[in-house]
C-alpha cells in the first residue's frame, strides 16, 4: 500500500461539519477526503428543517437549553448543551454573512419554524425545507475559494493508522487502489450510522464507517444504542426514503391512520409535536397494527405546500402521491445517530491525534433523543471548536504544506452488495424502533456471521458499527428516549448515565450473550 506523508490536517467527510472545520482551520493547510464531489452523498445536504437557534423575539439560549435537556431523556450533558445553545445565534449570523439565504420576512427578520419538542418557533430555515442544501452550497463556494484547503474526492477512508502517540494517519481507497496518508491530526466528520438500516433517510454512503474505523482503532464509543427514527419519512418505496420535514407538523399538519383517525392526540398532550421518539413509536405501532399512518397537510397548508415545502412536494410527485388531494403515507425511518465516537467539549476522541465532529461524534448534546434541528447546529459549533483545538495543538508544528500527491496502488476491495443488504435488513428487523433481547441476540448472531478479518475493510467498519449499536442496546436494560425495550419498558434512575464502550468490551459482551444460548 502506497504511503504518503503530509503536514496537512486530514478531514474525512464532505458535509457541513467537515467543511466548516476546514474553513475554520485557516490558514493551516487541510486535506479534505470525500468519496463523492462536494454536495453529493452528504447527510447535511439532505437536511430539510434548518438550524435551531434563539434568534426570535422572546426566545433565549436558556429556553433552547431547557428544551434540549427535556428532549434528551436524562442523558444530555448540560455543560455541552449550554455551549451549543449559547453559540447558536453567532453561527447563524456567520452563515448569513457568507451568503446563506435564510428565509426572512418583509422587515428582514428570520422566518422561524416550530418543530417537535421546541417550546416555540426557533428553527431558521431556507425555502421552507432546503436549509441543508443551501448551507452546503455556501460552504462549498467558500471552500473552493480557500487557498489552504485541498480537496481529494473519489476516496473513501477505510481505517485509522495508529502508533505509540495515538492516531497518526488514515487509510483510503479509490478506483485506483489503496493508500496510507500519515498526518499530524485526523478529524472524522463523515456522518453517522443510520444508513445501516434498510429503511433510512440517509444517503447510501452514510453507514457507520466513521464509528467503525474509530472503534477498530480502539476509540471509546458513546451511547451507540440511541438511533433516532424520523416519524415521517415518505412511504413510497424509495431507498433512501425521502423525508417529510417535521416543520410540516409545526405548520399544523396532522398524523392520521387509514381509518382517518388522528392517533397522536391519544398518545401525548403535545400530539404531533411530541418528541421524535414518541411520535416515531406511534407511527411504527400504527403500521404494525395494519392501520397505515399518513401525514395530512391539506387543511394546514393546502396548495401552499408546493411553494413553502418544494422538496417534500417533489418527493410526493416522484412517488405518485398528490398531497393536495390525499394524505401522504409515512413510515418511521432510521434518521440520525445520537451515539458515536465519544468526544470531549473540544471534540477530542479518546485516542490522541483523533478528533470527531458532526454526526460521527457523540458530544453529549443529544442525550437519548435529539431535539429537532439541533443536528446542523452541533455540526457548526463543533466543527469550529474542533478546528480551533487542532490549530492550538499544532501551533508549534509546520503549517506550510505542499499539496498532497496521492498515489494509489493495489486493488480496492469492495464489499459484497448482498452482505450489505443482509446487514441492513437485520438491523431494521431486530435493532429498530422497538427492541427486545431475543431480537438483539438474533442481530448479533447475524452480524458475527458477516464479520471476519478477510472481509473488505469497508464492510468490517459497517459490521463493527452495527455490532456496537446492538450490544449497547442489549446492555441497556431499560427504555429511554430512542431506546425502546419491550422486555424492559420502564426508565430506571440508576441507568441515567451514558454508555461508554470500546470494541474489545463490546465483543466480550457479544460473545457472553451468545454463549448463554448454548
Amino acid at each position: 500500500m502506497a504511503d504518503t506523508v503530509t503536514s496537512r490536517v486530514v478531514i474525512v467527510g464532505g458535509g457541513i461539519a467537515a467543511l466548516y472545520a476546514a474553513l475554520s482551520l485557516a490558514p493551516r493547510p487541510v486535506l479534505v477526503i470525500t468519496p463523492e464531489p462536494l454536495g453529493q452523498g452528504a447527510s447535511s445536504a439532505w437536511a430539510q428543517g434548518g438550524i435551531a437557534a434563539a434568534v426570535g423575539r422572546g426566545d433565549s439560549p436558556d429556553l433552547h437549553l431547557h428544551d434540549t435537556i427535556q428532549a434528551g431523556a436524562g442523558l444530555v450533558d448540560p455543560a455541552v448543551a449550554r455551549i451549543v445553545t449559547e453559540e447558536a445565534a453567532g453561527h447563524v449570523m456567520a452563515l448569513a454573512s457568507l451568503g446563506a439565504p435564510f428565509d426572512r420576512d418583509l422587515h428582514g427578520q428570520f422566518v422561524l419554524s416550530r418543530e417537535a419538542a421546541h417550546g416555540q418557533a426557533r428553527v431558521v430555515r431556507v425555502q421552507g425545507d432546503r436549509a441543508g442544501a443551501a448551507i452546503m452550497q455556501v460552504l462549498i463556494r467558500a471552500v473552493a475559494q480557500a487557498a489552504h484547503v485541498q480537496l481529494a474526492s473519489g476516496l473513501s477512508a477505510t481505517g485509522l493508522v495508529t502508533g505509540p502517540g495515538g492516531v497518526c494517519g488514515v487509510r483510503v481507497e479509490g478506483d485506483g487502489g489503496e493508500a496510507t496518508i500519515r498526518c499530524p491530526a485526523v478529524i472524522l466528520a463523515g456522518g453517522g450510522a443510520a444508513g445501516l438500516y434498510a429503511v433510512t433517510t440517509n444517503p447510501h454512503r452514510i453507514r457507520g464507517q466513521m464509528l467503525g474505523m474509530a472503534a477498530r482503532a480502539g476509540a471509546t464509543i458513546r451511547d451507540a444504542e440511541f438511533v433516532q427514527f424520523h416519524p415521517s419519512a415518505i412511504d413510497c418505496g424509495e431507498d433512501p426514503a425521502p423525508l417529510a420535514t417535521e416543520a410540516l407538523r409545526g405548520e399544523g399538519a396532522t398524523l392520521v391512520n387509514s381509518l382517518g383517525h388522528r392517533f397522536m392526540t391519544a398518545v401525548s398532550p403535545l400530539a404531533e409535536l411530541a418528541p421524535r421518539d414518541i411520535v416515531a413509536r406511534a407511527v411504527y405501532l400504527e403500521s404494525r397494527a395494519g392501520r397505515r399512518p399518513m401525514l395530512d397537510t391539506r387543511l394546514a397548508l393546502g396548495p401552499a405546500l408546493a411553494e413553502q415545502f418544494p422538496t417534500v412536494f417533489a418527493a410526493c410527485q416522484r412517488g405518485g402521491i398528490d398531497p393536495l388531494r390525499e394524505a401522504i403515507p409515512v413510515t418511521a425511518a432510521a434518521h440520525y445517530h445520537m451515539g458515536g465516537i465519544a468526544v470531549d467539549a473540544m471534540g477530542r476522541a479518546s485516542l490522541p491525534g483523533l478528533w470527531a465532529c458532526g454526526e460521527a461524534a457523540c458530544t453529549g448534546l443529544h442525550g437519548a433523543n435529539r431535539l429537532a434541528s439541533n443536528g446542523l447546529l452541533e455540526a457548526l459549533v463543533f466543527g469550529r471548536r474542533v478546528a480551533l483545538d487542532v490549530a492550538q495543538r499544532l501551533a508549534d508544528s509546520p503549517g506550510d504544506a505542499a499539496p498532497v500527491a496521492l498515489r494509489l496502488d493495489g486493488a480496492a476491495r469492495r464489499p459484497d452488495p448482498q452482505a450489505i443488504a443482509t446487514l441492513r435488513a437485520l438491523m431494521t428487523a431486530e435493532v429498530g424502533v422497538v427492541r427486545d433481547e431475543a431480537g438483539l441476540v438474533r442481530a448479533l448472531i447475524g452480524l458475527r456471521a458477516l464479520d471476519g478479518p478477510d472481509q473488505p475493510p469497508a464492510l468490517r467498519n459497517m459490521v463493527v458499527a452495527a455490532t456496537m449499536i446492538a450490544v449497547a442496546a442489549l446492555s441497556r436494560r431499560e427504555s429511554r428516549g430512542a431506546q425502546c425495550r419491550t422486555d424492559f419498558p420502564d426508565t430506571r434512575a440508576d441507568l441515567q448515565k451514558p454508555t461508554l464502550m470500546t470494541l474489545t468490551e463490546a465483543l466480550r459482551l457479544r460473545d457472553q450473550a451468545l454463549k448463554a444460548l448454548t
